[in-house]
């Protein structure tokens, strides 16, 4: 009886073990991927300041976002250097990511 168990405890163990490692693995994922819109937004956004673009800078963001499947959750302008940052819901977590663009201080 306590080989069978010992058996089902350390297969419990491994499961738990994978579980964990794929959902970490899945939010690193997502992470980069936002990383990524984060940074194509905000400088969408910065271009829409300095008029090398038209349209409004946090709604190019959100459209940019959105596009790549996630949520604006702050668009800050402050002259021409847009703060974005980004979310995007992973399982039952949320990921976020943040970035900033415009002319070199």
């Amino acid at each position: 009886m306590s080989g069978v168990g010992l058996t089902v405890s350390a297969l419990a163990v491994t499961a738990t073990l994978a579980i964990g490692c794929a959902t970490a693995g899945s939010v690193a994922s997502v992470s980069a991927h936002l990383a990524g819109i984060a940074d194509a937004a905000a400088l969408a956004a910065a271009d829409a300041v300095s008029g090398a673009a038209t349209g409004i800078p946090c709604e190019r963001a959100a459209g940019l976002a959105e596009r790549g499947g996630a949520d604006l959750v702050r668009c800050d302008l402050d002259g021409l250097i847009a703060t974005i940052e980004v979310a995007a819901p992973v399982g039952a977590f949320t990921a976020r990511a943040r970035a900033r663009a415009g002319p070199a201080p």
